[in-house]
C-alpha cells in the first residue's frame, strides 16, 4: 500500500480534510476533461467527414486542370506556356483567422477570389490559347478547394494532438492520482483510528494505575489505626510523685 499512498504525508485529521478536497478537486477535473475529450472526438469525426468531399474535389479539379494544361502545351507548345505563366498576376488573397474549439485554436481561411477574364490574367492574346484560358479557369478553382483542404487538414491535426493529451490527462487522473488519493485518505483514516485506540488505552492504564494506587494509600490508613500516648508507669508502682505537669 506504501507505494500507493502519497509520500511524506503526515496522519493528521488536517491533511485528511486537505486530501479530501484535493480529491474532490481532482474528480470534478477528470469530469471535465471527458466532457472535453469526447467533445473533441465529435468534433474530429465531424471534419473528417468533410475532408473525403474536399479532398475529392481537389483531386478531381487538379486533374482536370493538369488535363487542360495538357491541351494547352500540346496547341502552344511548353515553352510558350510558361512565358504566359511569368505573365499571370496574382489573382488570390487568403485572410487566416482562427476559432476556438474546446479551447483548441484552429484555422479559418476566407478567400477572396474574384473570376478574371484573360485581360485581367495578364498574358495577351496574340500567343495564346483558348485552351490556355481554360487551363488557368481550372487551376484558380483548384486553388480554392486546396486552401480549403489545408484548413480542415490542420485543424484534425491540432485536434488530434489534443485529443491524445486530453486522454493522457484523463487516464492519469483516473488510474493514478485519483486512486493514489484515495488510497492516501483510508491510510490516513487507519492511522487516526490506531492512535485513537492507543490513547484510549493509554488512559485505561493511567486510571487504573492511579485507582490501584488510591486503594494502596487507603489501606494503608487503613492498617496503621487510631495513635495513642503511651506512658510509663513504673513511677507510680514505686511510690514516686509525678511532677504537677506530668501529664
Amino acid at each position: 500500500m506504501a507505494q500507493d499512498i502519497i509520500d511524506g504525508i503526515n496522519p493528521t485529521r488536517m491533511e485528511l480534510l486537505s486530501l479530501k478536497n484535493r480529491t474532490k478537486l481532482a474528480v470534478k477535473g477528470h469530469g471535465l476533461l471527458k466532457e472535453k475529450r469526447d467533445a473533441l472526438i465529435k468534433e474530429f469525426f465531424d471534419i473528417l467527414d468533410r475532408v473525403k468531399g474536399i479532398r475529392e474535389n481537389a483531386e478531381l479539379s487538379l486533374k482536370e486542370a493538369n488535363d487542360a494544361l495538357l491541351e494547352a502545351q500540346i496547341a502552344m507548345g511548353d515553352l510558350a506556356v510558361r512565358k504566359a505563366a511569368l505573365s499571370v498576376k496574382e489573382s488570390i488573397d487568403v485572410e487566416i483567422t482562427s476559432r476556438s474549439v474546446m479551447g483548441v485554436a484552429v484555422p479559418v481561411t476566407n478567400v477572396k477570389m474574384e473570376e478574371r477574364s484573360i485581360i485581367d490574367r495578364g498574358y495577351g492574346f496574340s500567343d495564346t490559347t483558348i485552351q490556355l484560358d481554360e487551363a488557368a479557369k481550372k487551376f484558380e478553382e483548384s486553388l480554392k478547394y486546396l486552401i480549403e483542404l489545408g484548413e480542415v487538414e490542420k485543424t484534425i491535426f491540432l485536434l488530434a494532438e489534443e485529443i491524445e493529451a486530453t486522454k493522457r490527462r484523463v487516464n492519469a487522473l483516473e488510474h493514478i492520482m485519483i486512486p493514489r488519493f484515495q488510497n492516501t485518505e483510508k491510510y490516513i483514516d487507519m492511522r487516526l483510528q490506531e492512535m485513537e485506540r492507543e490513547n484510549f488505552v493509554r488512559l485505561k492504564m493511567i486510571r487504573s494505575t492511579m485507582e490501584k494506587n488510591e486503594k494502596a494509600a487507603a489501606a494503608g490508613e487503613k492498617g496503621r489505626g487510631p495513635e495513642f500516648l503511651v506512658f510509663d508507669l513504673q513511677p507510680l508502682q514505686a511510690g514516686v510523685p509525678l511532677p504537677a505537669d506530668g501529664l
